[in-house]
């Protein structure tokens, strides 16, 4: 089995006022047929990251862009809060009659550029806008968990809520500049809001690199699978398997470049989901999604 791309689904530059550029970390949210509700992450004309929602279909010969909601679901928080510079998306889960966004705050620094958050912020619907369980993240800094966290995966698995999340291990200053550094870690709730976190590492870092975000965990009858972006000198897409989603083994790239101008630099953010009988994945290419995002599909050899 091999995955093989389909090509961008579409452009964002300059959609709406919370997309102005980037389509960034999509995620398929519900599957309906062929067509597909997927939350992905804009930026304003100041830069800003917000969650809005993007339909569109896809098939074997590739995605195309049905609709654009004008609002996004999911805003900045107020000034000084954890999420004040950007809330972007990273899965969501339906339960219970509401959907349960697990999202990325974003807020400057002075030290090193930038902290992350995760967040939660609840809707009765994908139409609706979210309401944020507190204006304090979801996962704040622990002892486990002493730089960032973000890019949470979460599933209900057999009563247990089980999620698998970046974690900042250390900021080095290389070139005058800070450096940051994650890989992906584990956690457990009963509830889906208050997390049990021990510190286990489920993907570390392999030769060079220095970054690695945002999993994508899929389970069926041959166990657990992990798709996550890892970074040397670029973000690419690796792929590691697992029996009981506690030990991970790394397997290798899952997809190849092909030159096209949208992804030709780098591939990241993966997300993938079943559609129809079908597998795909749904991605970011150059710039961290500034280019928008694309589709590629699982096929046998």
């Amino acid at each position: 089995m091999r995955w093989t791309t389909l090509g961008l689904i579409f452009d964002p530059t300059g959609r709406t006022p919370w997309m102005q550029t980037h389509a960034a970390l999509p995620f398929a949210a519900e599957v309906k047929g062929d067509r597909v509700r997927v939350l992905c992450g804009g930026r304003d004309s100041e830069g800003r990251g917000q969650t809005g929602v993007v339909d569109v279909r896809v098939g074997p010969s590739g995605g195309e862009l049905l609709s654009i909601a004008p609002e996004p679901i999911i805003s900045i928080g107020p000034l000084g809060t954890f999420d004040d510079r950007g809330a972007l998306p990273s899965c969501s889960v339906a339960h219970g009659g509401q959907w349960y966004h697990y999202y990325t705050g974003v807020m400057l620094g002075q030290t090193v550029p930038f902290y992350y958050f995760v967040g939660l912020a609840r809707s009765a619907d994908l139409d609706a806008p979210a309401t944020k369980v507190s204006l304090a993240p979801l996962l704040p800094f622990n002892s486990v968990d002493p730089y960032l966290t973000a890019s949470p995966f979460v599933m209900i698995d057999e009563g247990r809520w089980r999620m698998w999340y970046m974690s900042g291990v250390k900021w080095d200053v290389v070139d005058g500049k800070p450096k940051h550094y994650y890989h992906l870690k584990y956690a457990e709730s009963d509830d889906g809001v208050s997390w049990t976190r021990t510190g286990r590492v489920v993907i570390d870092f392999d030769r060079d690199e220095y970054a690695i975000s945002r999993p994508s965990v899929l389970r069926d009858k041959n166990g657990y699978h992990m798709w996550f972006a890892s970074r040397g000198d670029v973000y690419r897409i690796n792929y590691a398997r697992s029996s009981d989603g506690y030990d991970w083994t790394r397997v290798g790239r899952a997809l190849t470049s092909d030159s096209s101008a949208w992804d030709s630099e780098m591939q990241c953010y993966p997300h993938v989901f079943d559609c129809g009988g079908r597998r795909y994945m749904l991605y970011n290419g150059n710039a961290y999604g500034k280019t928008g995002f694309g589709l590629a599909m699982l096929v046998e050899d």
